[in-house]
């Protein structure tokens, strides 16, 4: 596990970006795993910025997310989908037919997601990693063997994302479609990027406790390419 500490926000945004950039221009045709939530929005500003000022092509790059919520429709404006049209893919030149977010809620729907993941080898996965140390929506507890499957979020989750539906948790969804642990561990590099003090502890767990289900973003010790990207206060508590 590779960390890197730097001061704050657009620090860890640009040498995420850095990373990206170096996969992306060495392989045209990469294959990367995307991440929703506020940790990766600066990338992808840089992504776009870089796209626009150089002429750094998307155009062969296939992307697969990490997640969506059950039950709001793709065009609604928390949709996962929404998401990452808005912050990354109108502002780059990815081809729409190389975009995949999962979408569903039956055990068909996830194993139709890693099928089409099964002839792709994952360049790599961005990561941000939840207050509780969930990776994707991978809660605690949560099997480190899962592929994707449907979760049912956790109250804290379910809190934490009301911001975005108005502070109304009756508008809140109870579940969401989401890579497994074991999906995101077969990606060839793992990028993480987490910032603010909420996410010390789990930092800390993540990267100095023992893998545990207790903390899924433990895991990522097992993984043999891994860079973690943190600000001060995210990094607050480590040794």
């Amino acid at each position: 596990m590779h960390v890197i500490i730097v001061k704050n926000y657009d620090e860890v945004s640009e040498k995420a970006f850095e990373v990206m950039k170096e996969i992306v221009t060495s392989k045209p045709n990469a294959v990367l795993g995307l991440a929703t939530g506020s940790s990766p929005i600066g990338l992808y500003q840089n992504m776009i910025k870089d796209h626009k000022d150089n002429g750094t092509s998307y155009a062969a790059v296939q992307s697969f997310n990490l997640d969506e919520y059950v039950a709001l429709p793709r065009d609604h404006e928390q949709s996962y989908w929404t998401f990452m049209h808005e912050n990354l893919f109108k502002g780059i030149d990815i081809k729409e037919e190389n975009v995949h977010v999962p979408y569903g809620s039956t055990k068909e729907d996830c194993e139709a997601y890693e099928k089409a993941m099964e002839n792709v080898s994952v360049d790599v996965q961005v990561l941000g990693i939840g207050a509780n140390g969930h990776i994707g929506f991978n809660e605690p507890g949560t099997s480190f063997d899962e592929e994707t499957h449907i979760v049912t979020l956790t109250e804290k989750t379910r809190q934490d994302n009301a911001r975005f539906f108005e502070n109304d948790m009756n508008k809140v969804p109870t579940h969401a479609i989401t890579m497994g642990i074991a999906t995101i561990m077969k990606a060839k590099k793992i990028l993480m990027v987490a910032t603010g003090e909420n996410k010390a502890d789990a930092v800390k767990a993540m990267i100095e406790g023992k893998p545990s289900i207790d903390c899924p973003a433990s895991v990522l010790q097992n993984h043999s390419d891994v860079v973690v990207i943190l600000d001060e206060a995210a990094a607050s508590k480590l040794q």
